[in-house]
This record gives C-alpha cells, sequence and structure tokens, in this order.
C-alpha cells in the first residue's frame, strides 16, 4: 500500500510542471473571506470598460447620421472669456452675441439682440448691407455720367434730393422688383440647396438655421476663395459684413450731404478728381503704421502703441532727418561762402536782382500798345 501510494505522487510531481500557471494580470482573484471564486461575467465587463471609455473620447473621423465633427463646424462661445464687448469695451458683452456669428463684435448698446429674433435682424442686415454697397457705387457714377434731365440740380435723385417724373417711375420699378423678392425669399427654406447643407452643418453647433442671407448665388465660385472649410466660410462673411456696414455709413453720409449742402457728392471731392491729397494721405498712414498701431480693440481704454520695430524705425528717422540738416547747413555755408566772393569780385547779387526787370522791359519794347 505505501509503496503504491509513492508510485502515484512520484507519478503526479512531473505532470504539475505542464500545468498551465494563473497569469499575475488575470483579475480573477479568490475572496479571502469566502474563498470564491468571482463572477465571469463581472470580470469580462471590468475588462471592456477601460476599452470602451478611451473610444468615447476619440474624435470619430467619420459622419454617422449627420454627425458632424467639432473640428469641422463653428463651436459657440468664442467671446466668453470677455465680460465687455468689443467694439463698445466699457459696455458689458451682450448674452446672445458671442462671436459665433460673422461680424459679430458685440456691438449692441440698445439691446436688440436680447429682445428680437437674432436670425430675422442679420437676415434683414446683409439685405440692407448688400443694397448699400450697389447704392454707395450707384450714387456717385450716377452724378458722373447720367444726362442732367435725370438729376436733381446735379445730384443723384433721392428722398431728400427730390426726384423727377420719370427718375420717380424707375425708382418705383425698382422697389417693385425688390419687394417681390423679398416676399419671395422672406420665409425660404435652404436647407435642401448644397450651399445650404454646408452652412446647416458649419452652424450646426451654433443652431439649425444656417446662415442669414443665404441664396445659394455663387457664379463665380468665390465662396472657397479664403478656404473650402467653415472657417474661410466665415472669414468671407466677415468681410461682407464688414463691407456693407461701411456702405450703409457711406450711402447715409451721401444722402445727408447733399441734403444740407446742395452739391452733388463728387463736385470738389478729392475721391473723385485727381488731385495730390489722396495720395499723399495714404502714403501717411501707410509711414504711420510702420511705427504705430492700434492695441486691442476689447482692452479699455484703446492706446495707441509703437509697433514691434516702431520705436527703433522712429528714432532712425529722427537720426537721419538730424544727419541730413547738418549736411545741408554745413553744403549751404559753403555755398554762401562762394557766392560771397563771387558778389565781392562781379556784384553778381545785385545783378541777378536786376536781371527779371530788364528781361520785362525788353519785353515791352518789342509792342507799342504795352
Amino acid at each position: 500500500m505505501k509503496f503504491s501510494a509513492l508510485f502515484l505522487a512520484t507519478l503526479a510531481t512531473p505532470s504539475l510542471a505542464f500545468a498551465p500557471s494563473r497569469t499575475a494580470s488575470s483579475p480573477a482573484v479568490l475572496s479571502a473571506a469566502t474563498l470564491e471564486a468571482p463572477d465571469a461575467d463581472k470580470i469580462e465587463a471590468a475588462a471592456a470598460a477601460p476599452a470602451e471609455e478611451s473610444q468615447m473620447n476619440v474624435e470619430k473621423d467619420w459622419e454617422v447620421n449627420g454627425f458632424v465633427k467639432d473640428s469641422d463646424r463653428v463651436m459657440p462661445g468664442r467671446y466668453n472669456d470677455k465680460a465687455n464687448s468689443i467694439a463698445i469695451p466699457f459696455l458689458p458683452r451682450p448674452t446672445a452675441l458671442d462671436g459665433s456669428h460673422a461680424g459679430d463684435y458685440g456691438f449692441d448698446p440698445l439691446g436688440f439682440s436680447e429682445k428680437f429674433d437674432l436670425y430675422s435682424m442679420q437676415e434683414s442686415e446683409i439685405r440692407h448691407a448688400r443694397l448699400a454697397m450697389l447704392a454707395v457705387v450707384g450714387w456717385p457714377m450716377s452724378e458722373l455720367l447720367a444726362p442732367s434731365w435725370m438729376l436733381q440740380d446735379g445730384c443723384a435723385p433721392s428722398v431728400l434730393n427730390g426726384v423727377n417724373p420719370l427718375s420717380f417711375v424707375g425708382i418705383i420699378g425698382a422697389l417693385g422688383a425688390l419687394g417681390y423678392f423679398e416676399i419671395q425669399t422672406a420665409l425660404r427654406s435652404n436647407e435642401e440647396t448644397p450651399m445650404g447643407k454646408l452652412h446647416k452643418n458649419d452652424m450646426s453647433a451654433i443652431w439649425k438655421y444656417g446662415v442669414a442671407g443665404d441664396y445659394n448665388w455663387d457664379p463665380l465660385n468665390l465662396y472657397s476663395s479664403c478656404g473650402d472649410d467653415y472657417k474661410g466660410r466665415k472669414g468671407l462673411r466677415d468681410v461682407e459684413v464688414s463691407h456693407g456696414r461701411m456702405a450703409m455709413l457711406g450711402i447715409t453720409y451721401f444722402a445727408f450731404w447733399e441734403a444740407l449742402t446742395g452739391h452733388p457728392i463728387v463736385e470738389n471731392n478729392m475721391l473723385f478728381h485727381p488731385n495730390a491729397l489722396f495720395p499723399l494721405l495714404v502714403g501717411g498712414y501707410l509711414a504711420w503704421s510702420q511705427i504705430y498701431e492700434v492695441g486691442p480693440l476689447n482692452e479699455y481704454p484703446i492706446e495707441i502703441r509703437y509697433t514691434n520695430e516702431g520705436e527703433m524705425k522712429l528714432n532712425r528717422l529722427k537720426k537721419g532727418l538730424e544727419e541730413t540738416m547738418e549736411q545741408s547747413s554745413e553744403s549751404s555755408a559753403k555755398v554762401k561762402a562762394v557766392l560771397d566772393d563771387l558778389d565781392s569780385k562781379y556784384d553778381i547779387y545785385e545783378k541777378v536782382g536786376s536781371a527779371p526787370k530788364k528781361l520785362i522791359d525788353s519785353v515791352r519794347s518789342t509792342y507799342k500798345y504795352w
């Protein structure tokens, strides 16, 4: 009996060497209190949880059921860290104007963005801006090129300047066409147009309306000239809105100037007649911008300060002017010394001074009626 037990033990000992050992990384750990093996389902769930969490934190590179990556669209809250308006730094920033839309610089001193529909106001602004950009070109061109019978004492026909019957018919026709266009497009839906789909994706993190002023009209394919992504499209809309706002100010100035003075805007205007003043102003501004710059508009007070190399350029300019003045003074002194020497010998000052009178007398002597 003892021999058989010893034989069985000898056989069992080498067989254990080929049994698979439990790895240290296995989450199956026996409970010290109950000596029960953990549930296999819990072990698998615990092992899969970190993998699922890591996948949730990774942004996917494809669209799923209309999903748009944050890196491919405008995100809200660009100005959330700014308490005051960029356009008016001493006023608080309106809540609805957070920098998500083109042309948004926080300018709303009357609080319209908090009282009215923001999309409707954007639509109204862009329509007026586009009309103003056309008008600010057409107004002076009409005064320069149109026949006199279409003008009012040389001024473009308007509500303040007055209109003649023929111009009145033309204005009514244009306003009627624009009014019809307004009715047809006021409540339109542009989500299914190619450009509307782009805008819907671009603004999907802001709202569902896309972009105000979208007529799916880009015959020259200029909309992607600043970049065929949401940044390039928003940048081009920024340019359009900025130019439109300047045009609205310009056309208002035209109308009031002519109403107050009674003279056409193109009369004695440096922008419409050849002169040296406008180039000088442009050159002066370019020279000034090489030395000075305006500080950030979101910091109050707004400062005018040196550019990166502005102070060095200004000192170099001052030094160059001082050297030039010294050299010219030395040259003037030398020239004067030479002229004084010649005058002492040949009396050139008196001869040069009397030369114009002698020339006039000789010319007069050639014609007896002078």
